[in-house]
């Protein structure tokens, strides 16, 4: 049972990066470092809208595997400078499976800073993101890191 838990879950988080696929700005892969660490994507679905969703490695306390998938909302007016320059925010889903203890399923507040290269098909972003695991327990965790994608569109 708990098999196909983790099956529908980690399907349901990763639906909208599949789709995201399809759209006309183009898709990111890259990484992600910090906790956790692991990969990063992000497709664009409007001119400020996104989805990014990633699977990575806590190394905090045990090794552990994490999916997080999240829907993201631009704002490139904050910064007032001739490089593109987004100050992102969005909530999305996380998953989190360790050996020694149950899987965690949670809430993600992610707020950031991504910088988009004019000539270039690539982004550095800075994100972090506040989670409430919902179950087994309620618990308040914290994620953050620095990433890069590259492109393709």
């Amino acid at each position: 049972m708990r098999t196909r838990i983790l099956t529908l879950t980690v399907f349901f988080l990763l639906m909208p990066a599949v789709e995201s696929l399809c759209q006309d700005r183009g898709f990111g892969l890259g990484v992600i470092i910090g906790e956790p660490a692991g990969v990063s994507m992000k497709g664009w679905l409007s001119s400020t809208t996104a989805v990014d969703a990633g699977a990575a490695w806590s190394f905090e306390h045990e090794t552990s595997f994490h999916i997080h998938a999240d829907y993201f909302w631009h704002s490139f007016n904050v910064f007032s400078t001739k490089e593109k320059i987004a100050l992102y925010y969005g909530i999305g889903g996380r998953f989190k499976v360790a050996r020694s203890e149950d899987a965690r399923l949670g809430a993600r507040i992610v707020g950031g800073i991504d910088y988009m290269f004019e000539k270039a098909p690539f982004d550095l972003f800075l994100e972090a993101a506040p989670i409430v695991d919902l179950a087994p327990a309620t618990e308040l965790q914290f994620n953050g890191g620095f990433g890069a994608r590259f492109f393709f569109k």
